[in-house]
């Protein structure tokens, strides 16, 4: 997979206090839909959520919201995307949403978007994927996670058996190129391990 043409953000369904949260979460959207890269993320309209993808669509992007029957009128579903899917539960929720997309951006977030990254993080460690993850450590939101994780390495509960490959950026503007970056060199990758079918004709 070398083109990335759907991203999935998990964020929070709050602003948060920093201002700079919601600025990347607009400017995240902005590029977005410049570029034609379509928005799958949690269905809400509020908070970072609402900010990303009211930002793609004022752009003139795609979006797909993803939303659980019970928290449609707590996140209050953004009824302006062009796909709105309600689902039975959380579960159907991820996995859909993981369906959809073709790489992964953390932006700031709760327990929630903890948790949504992590499965990511944790799928791509067993080998069920190989769609980029990035964390968008704005104003080292993630720097705590990422500070784990090195502890994590260095007392051989992440072995070197089982990589662990995610992305930062401290900036909106680098998420895309490293992405991109990412999801090439994947497909450089798959090639060389893949079979030349011609030699075996």
């Amino acid at each position: 997979m070398s083109t990335i043409k759907t991203i999935c953000v998990y964020c929070g369904s709050g602003p948060g206090t920093n201002p700079s949260f919601v600025e990347s979460a607009v400017t995240l959207g902005k590029i977005m839909a410049e570029q034609g890269i379509g928005l799958v993320y949690g269905g809400g309209s509020i908070g970072l959520m609402g900010a990303v993808a009211q930002s793609v669509l004022d752009n003139g992007g795609r979006v797909t919201g993803i939303i659980p029957e019970f928290l449609t009128k707590r996140e209050n579903a953004l009824t302006a995307a062009q796909e709105l899917i309600v689902t039975h539960d959380m579960h159907e929720r991820k996995r859909l949403m993981f369906e959809r997309s073709d790489a992964f951006v953390a932006l700031p977030g709760g327990i929630g978007t903890l948790e949504e990254l992590v499965e990511q993080l944790t799928w791509q460690q067993l080998g069920r994927h190989s769609k980029p993850i990035l964390m968008a450590n704005i104003d080292n939101f993630w720097e705590p996670l990422l500070e784990l994780l090195k502890h994590m390495r260095s007392t051989a509960f992440i072995r070197p058996t089982l990589p662990l490959d995610v992305l930062t950026a401290d900036r909106a503007e680098d998420i895309l190129p490293r992405l991109r970056t990412a999801a090439a060199l994947a497909s450089d990758e798959a090639k060389k391990l893949a079979p030349d079918v011609a030699t075996r004709l």
